[in-house]
């Protein structure tokens, strides 16, 4: 990890996450009576996590509307949840002003160009390798794992250990 991208991570308070193309591999699934499904990775769901238990804030802003998303940011502990969100910079701003925090204490990920409003403007801008070029060339970081495959734990690891706190959190398991 370089001087810039560690200075940039270890400032961050809260972290918001897009949910489809990241938090998921992007595929959606339909059934014929127009049920969605999704499906997570458990490590990512680990590295929430950790990162929630490190001190860090946690968030979704996602354009689709799904009780799936609901039911896994509950299952996570991730508090603030804003779907179907048209204009992701407001709801990004919104929660930054209700937590206090300065814009640069802030990162987002995100995997699409509706994306790029708050990763513009964030402390620590994140995206996945199958991003557009566009999304890609305004990360600070981009993940090696795909998402739905790793990408958000790669990125909750890659916090925590600019903050000092991964081997805290790692070491539960070491007993």
């Amino acid at each position: 990890m370089d001087d810039d991208l560690k200075a940039r991570a270890a400032r961050i308070r809260l972290v918001a996450f897009d949910v489809d193309g990241v938090m998921t591999d992007g595929s959606l699934f339909l059934d014929d009576e127009g049920r969605e499904y999704k499906a997570f990775n458990s490590l990512d769901g680990h590295g929430l996590k950790m990162l929630r238990k490190s001190g860090v804030e946690l968030a979704i802003i996602t354009g689709r509307t799904s009780q799936l998303v609901i039911k896994r940011a509950a299952n996570l502990g991730i508090p603030h949840v804003y779907q179907g969100v048209e204009d992701k910079l407001e709801a990004w701003l919104d929660i930054t002003h209700k937590l206090g925090l300065a814009l640069h204490e802030s990162a987002f990920m995100g995997d699409d160009v509706i994306d790029l409003p708050p990763m513009i403007r964030c402390g620590l801008a994140l995206s996945v390798p199958a991003a557009p070029q566009l999304v890609r060339q305004h990360a600070h970081y981009v993940t090696q794992a795909g998402g739905g495959r790793g990408a958000v734990r790669e990125v909750c690891e890659l916090i925590m250990q600019a903050q000092g706190t991964l081997d805290a959190q790692l070491a539960q398991y070491l007993k």
